[in-house]
């Protein structure tokens, strides 16, 4: 399996790294399966600090992959998505489906609320998660980690990484 370089930012307006619960569950789970944290910031909820965020690790040629948890709601600051969506090249609606169809099996009609999503922002693969630990071990584990996983068959996104393919 390929180890991919992976950033993890947390949108949120209240936590601190001492009480970034999801923060630390995506480092362990995606440490857990070889791949390796770059970093991990936390950011206020506000567009443009998202926006500026993601786009210093997508300049990044050492990141690969970003992946951001909170702010994917419908209330309040939630603004994740309007923050990353005019940085994609690309989307993967795939994603947020499948993410919402798992959504729906524990929280029923509940997972129309979040906005999850991915897709490709110059040639990184960015998913954007909500902000609960369940979402986020939820997303990881059932989708993310075998698309990142190079060994997945009959494809996964690895294979596609313009970056470890140049």
């Amino acid at each position: 399996m390929k180890k991919l370089n992976i950033t993890i930012l947390i949108v949120s307006d209240t936590r601190t790294d001492d009480t970034d619960k999801s923060g630390k569950k995506l480092k362990q789970l995606i440490e857990t399966d070889g791949h390796v944290v770059k970093d991990k910031i936390i950011v206020k909820d506000n567009i443009y600090q998202i926006r500026k965020a993601v786009s210093d690790f997508i300049v990044d040629r050492e990141i690969d992959v970003v992946v951001l948890s909170g702010g994917t709601g419908i209330t309040g600051s939630d603004g994740t998505p309007e923050a990353v969506i005019p940085l994609m090249d690309k989307t993967i609606d795939g994603f947020g489906e499948i993410f919402r169809h798992l959504s729906f099996e524990k929280i029923k009609t509940s997972s129309l609320q979040t906005r999850a999503l991915a897709g490709v922002a110059n040639k990184t693969f960015i998913f954007v998660l909500p902000g609960s630990v369940d979402a986020c071990v939820t997303a990881w584990k059932e989708i993310i980690s075998h698309q990142l996983n190079s060994d997945t068959k009959p494809c996964n996104l690895v294979m596609l990484m313009p970056r470890l393919n140049e």
